[in-house]
């Protein structure tokens, strides 16, 4: 056992709070002058804490030769040693160690971890004879060295969970940091993609090459879409949450333009809307534009593609109140407590496509503006509500980051 080790466990004695009392209870118990908590390997006997009221002269950190203990038998045998008088002992009257140390009786309890590993004793000694070997005695001192076995096996538990933690958050943190500089230097490559394709379009072009440059401006605006999750998702994560830039503009016409826009892109779905926005929201109207479109694409992903999926905008009571619902298998009961964190999908059909942020980053711009996301899902209908408050400076406070938008059993 090297010096270092020595010291933690020293130290690892000293944070049970519990030990000086137990050697209190031990003298004033026994009627001994000097109990402690010893460390005991195969080199070394080393005193972690002690009660001395026979001025044996030990301190905590304090050492004697492992070989000249009582201690180092009881090490490799396993078991306790109690002696009322060293005189009056078959076993230990001619033992070198008590007229080394001065003392006639004794007592010494191994301290196991619950795994079994031997870590050291409780023991006790004093100048005089003490009845000792009673099942009372005995009893208390394994049961002492018991709890501080337990006591060290939690701290170890305890110190290994805390170093898991501080390893996973910092594994967190850079995992997250990557992604946003990833993210952020995507777009030079993919803008000089993108205006390549445009100079392209002003050049005469085949039919087969016109298909050509009509995929890679395709891929070029889903890119788009991959990189505007990817740094939303780390401004959410690693920036405190999404920024707004709130004003009390028409909210409606952002609403419509989003819904054009997905009736585009998919031409073979049907979405019924109806947006009943007449007054003023004051709301980041991009942000809740992105919100719709992520629900909106979620639901025309997930849902069945032969039913139409329903939107509803509108403003009651002084809140605003938006909702995206399609028909189709519900979401299990499991995926949607998990529903609104980063990388999880409704379903896992290999054919849905992204990274899984849509729903999270939704959560992020509902949180942001102070209001909720709630999902509601039966074999009938899977809904998702956003709801706000409308007017200026009512909005209520963001609840803290990650525990805002929620999942709940109904909208």
């Amino acid at each position: 056992m090297t010096s270092l080790d020595a010291d933690r466990e020293v130290a690892a004695i000293a944070r049970i709070d519990v030990v000086p009392t137990i050697l209190e209870v031990v003298c004033r118990t026994t009627g001994m002058g000097f109990a402690a908590v010893a460390r005991v390997s195969e080199d070394r006997w080393i005193a972690c804490e002690v009660r001395d009221e026979i001025q044996f002269g030990l301190q905590p950190g304090g050492e004697l030769k492992v070989e000249t203990t009582i201690c180092h038998e009881i090490r490799e045998s396993g078991r306790a040693v109690v002696i009322d008088d060293v005189a009056a002992d078959e076993a230990f009257c001619g033992h070198p160690t008590p007229a080394m140390y001065g003392f006639r009786s004794y007592i010494s309890m191994p301290i196991r971890r619950p795994n079994g590993a031997f870590f050291g004793t409780l023991c006790a000694i004093d100048p005089r004879p003490a009845k000792l070997n009673t099942p009372e005695t005995i009893g208390m001192f394994r049961l002492f060295a018991d709890l501080i076995g337990f006591h060290l096996d939690a701290q170890d538990r305890l110190a290994t969970s805390e170093t898991a933690l501080v390893n996973e958050r910092q594994a967190a943190e850079l995992r997250e940091e990557f992604i946003a500089v990833l993210g952020h230097d995507l777009r030079n490559p993919l803008a000089s993609i993108d205006a390549g394709a445009r100079l392209l379009r002003k050049t005469p072009l085949n039919e087969r090459a016109t298909k050509t440059l009509e995929l890679i401006e395709s891929s070029v605006r889903r890119m788009a879409g991959l990189i505007d999750d990817v740094l939303d998702f780390a401004r959410g994560r690693l920036g405190g949450g999404i920024a707004l830039n709130r004003s009390s503009g028409p909210l409606g016409p952002v609403l419509e333009q989003v819904v054009a826009e997905l009736r585009a892109a998919s031409p073979d779905r049907a979405i019924e809307a109806e947006i009943a926005v007449s007054g003023p929201v004051a709301c980041d109207r991009a942000r809740i534009g992105q919100l719709l479109s992520n629900l909106l694409a979620n639901a025309l992903s997930h849902g069945a593609p032969d039913r139409p999926v329903r939107v509803r905008a509108s403003i009651e009571g002084g809140r605003f109140e938006l909702f995206v619902a399609n028909a189709g298998d519900p979401i299990p009961a499991a995926t949607q407590e998990r529903l609104f964190q980063p990388f999880v999908r409704a379903s896992a059909r290999p054919t849905h496509q992204g990274l899984g942020l849509g729903l999270y980053i939704a959560s992020e711009i509902a949180r942001a503006h102070g209001g909720t996301l709630e999902v509601s899902s039966t074999p009938e209908e899977t809904r998702f509500t956003f709801r706000m408050a409308a007017a200026a400076g009512e909005h209520a406070p963001a609840p803290p980051a990650r525990s805002t938008a929620r999942a709940s059993a109904g909208s």
